[in-house]
């Protein structure tokens, strides 16, 4: 078998730290090329608002040169670069996609699957960052960090009225959190709210709490109980047909009063018109969003004129030790298959 392996990273997922990692878990027989893609500095394609490639999501690269760099490889190791069924056909040497995130969205599975190429991805390489992230987004909202923080850099506005008891934060230890999706990052935000006392609300139908979370109090509930007990409500589904814009109106309304939204997971899994009308209403408290359905924003988006929502760009998975454990596990997968052993992480 051919040790050829083409790395296409970018200046997040530095190629180069993967091909060091494959050297380590490999050593120095294989061959190894990289190609550095501009993302972040530059933008991705985002599928979600109507792909460009054969219904590809989030990718960056134009086809004709992610090919001619690829070449003769078996081996590719990417986070961005589009793999689409008219490239397979015209790559018939690649058996081996690794692909740097939790979802191969840039990949068309089907088309590999008829190819014969092997796929694997790197779950829960920002399990802990987005995890950590959060938190942070919680007390951001909830603890008038935001708020404050925009009063004194924008004009030096001293903000005494948020010591007002009408006005002020609450604490999480007197508020109900309710985690919806309890995959490697909502188990992991689960662990770390214990730290603060909170009552722990739990919705996923598909996964069953662990005995640790059983006994320490964490309830598993519907979506629809979650939704009215919750007095904070943060977000970590994939996005699938059954959770695309699943916090609509209507979940929206079933939200009890004043409760805050964060959103650290995917854009499509929030109708923002109907976020927009609830915050705007005031029966939403707050929001803390990190992920949209179109990125970048428009700067004319109504979101961004709203007072009670903290945004940022993306970047809840963003940590150096993302890129380090997604390169060891890409490495491992790589050795396994050249190793003919079987992978263990395979989409």
């Amino acid at each position: 078998m051919s040790n050829s392996i083409a790395i296409v990273g970018d200046r997040f997922m530095l190629p180069s730290v993967f091909a060091e990692h494959i050297r380590i878990a490999c050593g120095n027989g294989v061959e190894i090329r990289t190609l550095e893609q501009p993302w972040p500095d530059e933008p991705m394609e985002h599928g979600y608002a109507g792909s460009k490639l054969d219904g590809l999501k989030e990718f960056m690269g134009q086809p004709d040169e992610i090919i001619e760099f690829i070449g003769g490889a078996e081996l590719l190791v990417t986070h961005l670069a589009p793999i689409s069924r008219s490239m397979l056909e015209r790559l018939p040497t690649l058996k081996f996609i690794a692909v740097s995130r939790g979802g191969p969205v840039n990949i068309d599975m089907q088309a590999a699957r008829d190819h014969n190429v092997l796929v694997v991805n790197t779950p829960g390489r920002n399990a802990s960052a987005v995890a950590e992230f959060t938190i942070g987004a919680i007390l951001a909202e909830t603890r008038l960090i935001r708020s404050g923080h925009e009063a004194l850099r924008g004009g030096g506005e001293w903000r005494g009225d948020l010591y007002r008891a009408d006005r002020t934060g609450r604490e999480l230890g007197e508020m109900t959190v309710g985690i919806v999706g309890y995959g490697a990052i909502g188990s992991r935000v689960v662990k770390l709210l214990k730290a603060f006392g909170c009552r722990i609300l739990v919705t996923d139908p598909y996964v069953q709490l662990s005995a640790e979370d059983r006994n320490d109090g964490v309830e598993h509930v519907a979506l629809g109980e979650l939704l009215g007990r919750a007095d904070v409500i943060t977000l970590h589904p994939r996005v699938t047909p059954e959770t695309t814009g699943f916090i609509g109106r209507e979940a929206l309304a079933r939200i009890k009063p004043g409760a805050y939204l964060i959103n650290t997971a995917r854009g499509p899994l929030v109708d923002y018109d109907a976020l927009h009308d609830a915050l705007a209403s005031g029966h939403l408290g707050g929001a803390m969003l990190d992920t949209f359905a179109v990125e970048p924003v428009p700067a004319d988006w109504p979101l961004l004129r709203l007072p009670n929502v903290t945004l940022t760009p993306h970047i809840a998975g963003a940590s150096v030790r993302t890129v380090t454990v997604a390169a060891e596990q890409a490495a491992e997968e790589v050795r396994r298959f050249l190793a003919g052993e079987p992978p263990r992480n395979p989409c």
